[in-house]
């Protein structure tokens, strides 16, 4: 049987590499390590299809290291004790260079399976890759975390898929037999999303199932041959991000009839309820908000809930925040707010604190003028006094708006009486 062309593909050194310049370009970290060849403990965090894996492969062929692979998905503290103590006696025959242990979705992993990997780890004995689509930060026990460097691979840009699929046509072995004309890309590289091995296997099942050796490619045709294939692709989790976005926006449009149809794909086809219930807790603070504080709380409760009881309950509690979400008047002022407040540090960068507000825990401090002439709300009536918080060169800048709805129009009204007409309330 033949392997997946997105296998066939798969480079083998890092001249074939496509993307992540960031990384492994002329001046990337990883490729200065591979240079001197002294590579860390790493952590590599992105969305499917990136070249995590294949980056690790590199890594081992180019530094010639003894390699190691497990998969988060079907294999236990045994199995990891197992690859250790290979490793151990590999690293006796290899002392210069120690083996790499390659783990496929490490946030799978238990803490009881991460805490399996730090001795290790920090011994010496492997050098640990671990490759995960969730944030290493919620998902990798701080003592191992803190052991790795976490390097961050973004999706594929469309000329890196463009190239991708040029690469195939030339110099596949079984696509170069046929003759193959690229007439439209749109509908694959919105299909594929920035995932390379998407991308790929979508074009093979496309070229493979035409009874023809020449062929034109068009979104007509593509969007035709998917559509016939969708099962395929479900079943292999490919529609991960384009389902949780659906959750996500039936949520944001106050519709929980839909919002719980997403769900329920999302239970049904196995996905991680944690990743849900993490959403869940962004969306209430990104887009309930202020509106209703309350939505929050209950998104934090749910997060605790699913990660405490697990399937197949679980499935309730997310299901009645979903809908208290859908059903909550909604906000965005917060996070236009820390939005706005980003873009102008940027433009305006590091700007004094003006010297009233500064911290004067010195004798040296206060004689510079630290703390000088603050006025201590407290003691002012109302608890309120009109003073000046941001640096000279911003003062002014509203990046706060309240929202039109019935909480945000009454903290509008007591900023107004507050302020004035200082930030445009």
């Amino acid at each position: 049987m033949n392997k997946p062309l997105a296998e066939r593909l798969r480079p083998k050194t890092l001249k074939d590499y496509l993307s992540q310049q960031h990384l492994v370009g002329e001046n990337g970290p990883l490729r200065t390590q591979l240079k001197n060849d002294l590579i860390p403990s790493l952590i590599f965090w992105g969305p499917p299809g990136v070249g995590k894996t294949t980056l690790a492969h590199i890594i081992a062929n180019e530094t010639k290291r003894p390699f190691f692979t497990l998969s988060a998905i079907n294999s236990g503290v045994k199995e990891v004790r197992e690859v250790i103590n290979q490793a151990k006696k590999k690293d006796n025959l290899f002392t210069t260079k120690n083996p790499i242990l390659f783990i496929d979705e490490i946030h799978r992993f238990s803490k009881s399976q991460q805490d399996s990997l730090l001795g290790a780890v920090e011994k010496g004995w492997i050098t640990l890759i671990g490759a995960t689509t969730e944030n290493p930060s919620f998902e990798v026990i701080p003592a191992l975390l803190s052991r790795c460097q976490v390097y961050t691979l973004n999706s594929f840009s469309k000329e890196d898929l463009l190239a991708l699929l040029d690469k195939a046509i030339q110099e596949d072995e079984i696509i170069s037999q046929k003759k193959i004309e690229l007439k439209e890309t749109h509908a694959l590289l919105r299909l594929s999303s920035g995932d390379a091995r998407k991308l790929l296997n979508i074009f093979e099942l496309i070229v493979l199932s035409e009874n023809t050796d020449s062929i034109v490619i068009t979104d007509e045709l593509v969007t035709k041959k998917v559509q016939q294939n969708t099962v395929r692709y479900d079943k292999t989790g490919e529609q991960h991000y384009d389902i949780i976005s659906a959750f996500i926006k039936s949520i944001r449009g106050s519709d929980p009839n839909a919002a719980v149809y997403w769900l329920a794909r999302m239970i049904e086809g196995g996905e991680d309820l944690k990743f849900i219930a993490r959403r869940l807790l962004i969306l209430a603070s990104e887009d309930i908000g202020l509106a209703n504080p309350t939505a929050l709380v209950m998104a934090n409760n749910t997060f605790q809930a699913v990660t405490t009881i697990g399937y197949p309950e679980a499935r309730i509690v997310l299901s009645q925040c979903a809908i208290y979400l859908a059903t909550s008047p909604k906000s965005n002022s917060s996070y236009m707010a820390i939005n706005k407040a980003q873009q102008m540090v940027r433009k305006t960068g590091d700007l004094s604190v003006p010297l009233p507000i500064r911290n004067a825990p010195t004798k040296l401090m206060k004689d510079l003028g630290y703390g000088e002439n603050y006025k201590y709300a407290h003691d002012y009536e109302g608890g309120f006094v009109n003073a000046e918080f941001l640096p000279e060169e911003i003062k002014g800048n509203s990046f706060f708006q309240p929202g039109d709805n019935k909480r945000e129009k009454v903290l509008r009204q007591f900023l107004k009486l507050r302020w004035k007409n200082k930030y445009g309330y």
